[in-house]
């Protein structure tokens, strides 16, 4: 039989690319106001272009946050700062809102869930126990066993490709870089698994001179002598899957890098939703993540749908696990659970479609509370999801994520085992 091969490949972003920025402003406000109000409702918009932020959206809570502040801290963290951000700058650019309470009629279906408003409502449970989602939807979850952490090898390897680029950068290692940047990787599979490093690409900001040298070419062969050894020779010698002769290594294809950020693309919250979650490998629903509070499912529900399908794969009931969750605006439980394990499951679909029914409580009052989803960034020092709005929200294993733990292994494992042995 002829192995079947394809080759798939994912990519990600740097903290500095326009749409990260906007994603980590906006991840920021809703750090900044949860951690002085756990109850506030935030839905946070922010777009970046030449010289200016705008944030706009529906906030209510009971306290006061700078928001003109967060975001110039936010982009000074980031590294727009002066002339190393490439004419996009934290002190002088423009910052304009543009905020509305939450609507009246979403707050009423998420205060109190149409379940609990039922004859059949259990009384003695408390109003924020009912809690409604915040609108309808669909999300998607997913886990596989290519990875330690259980994501696809293919955005795992961008992530960290991302991260050492950033990580460079700001340790001074190549000053000459600055804030945006991509990275993508293609890899070879053979009946289904990773076999090889078919492409590895990177593409990085950089300044106009290095060194004194400002002909483009020599710039050029300076920067793929350094990322080859500093970034990409350093993210693959401790992974399994390792560079080979025929691997193909871009570096700046385009030739020059010098105009990026928001002064080179407007940024904008929640268009980098593949490079969130599994690079394109599992389905998405279409919802972003950054700047919504817990309420909103787009975000909780996806952290719990990855949290179930981590488990599952982590349990041995499948090499391959998706798991779709859908909700209407005001209902608590799902509106339906979908399991898919393509093929690679120990039991049938249906049999783990149970048991994720009877092993885990998806209301969104349940997911909140389960993760700790309010009280995140108090705990953190006041950042949370700023952190998680670049390198991904999923398969995280620089930061302690409720949704990446494995609690759920042994009650799972149990129940493969009762279902086995009646087999």
């Amino acid at each position: 039989m002829t192995s079947k091969k394809f080759l798939f490949t994912s990519e990600s972003v740097t903290e500095g690319h326009p749409d990260k920025v906007c994603d980590q402003i906006s991840d920021a406000i809703l750090d900044e106001f949860l951690t002085k109000d756990p109850s506030s409702r935030v839905a946070a918009e922010t777009t970046a272009t030449t010289g200016m932020v705008l944030v706009c959206g529906e906030i209510t809570s009971n306290c006061y946050v700078d928001i003109p502040q967060v975001v110039r801290n936010t982009v000074k963290s980031i590294g727009y700062t002066g002339t190393s951000g490439g004419g996009f700058d934290a002190d002088t650019c423009a910052v304009l809102t543009s905020i509305d309470e939450q609507s009246i009629d979403i707050a009423g279906g998420v205060n109190k869930a149409l379940e609990s408003r039922s004859e059949n409502a259990d009384t003695s449970s408390s109003e924020t126990s009912n809690i409604g989602a915040g609108d309808q939807g669909i999300m998607f979850g997913f886990a596989c066993n290519e990875t330690p952490e259980l994501m696809p090898l293919p955005i795992s390897l961008a992530h960290k490709l991302s991260y050492r680029l950033t990580q460079v950068r700001k340790e001074g290692l190549l000053s000459y870089l600055r804030p945006d940047g991509k990275s993508q990787v293609t890899v070879e599979y053979v009946d289904g698994k990773p076999s090889r490093i078919h492409t590895v690409l990177i593409s990085t900001q950089h300044a106009p001179e290095i060194n004194g040298i400002s002909d483009n070419s020599k710039i050029q062969s300076i920067i793929r002598d350094d990322l080859k050894r500093l970034v990409i020779d350093y993210v693959f010698e401790t992974e399994s899957i390792k560079l080979d002769s025929d691997t193909i290594i871009l570096i700046n294809p385009s030739g020059r890098f010098v105009v990026g950020g928001p002064q080179g693309d407007t940024g904008l919250t929640g268009r980098k939703i593949i490079v969130d979650t599994y690079g394109g490998y599992s389905r998405h629903g279409g919802g972003a993540f950054s700047g919504k509070d817990p309420t909103k499912v787009d975000r909780s529900a996806a952290y719990a749908a990855r949290y179930v399908a981590k488990n599952i794969v982590a349990a041995g009931l499948a090499d391959k696990c998706e798991i779709e969750l859908a909700y209407a605006i005001g209902v608590a439980e799902p509106v339906s659970i979908f399991v898919d394990t393509f093929g690679t499951g120990r039991i049938s679909d249906d049999e783990i479609s149970s048991l994720v029914r009877s092993n885990f409580d998806l209301r969104p009052a349940a997911i909140i509370s389960n993760f700790d989803l309010r009280n995140l960034p108090a705990k953190n020092g006041g950042k949370f999801y700023q952190k998680l709005a670049a390198y991904g929200h999923v398969g995280r294993t620089d930061l302690v994520v409720p949704w990446e733990q494995l609690d759920k292994v042994d009650s799972l494992k149990k129940s493969l085992d009762n279902s086995l042995a009646l087999c």
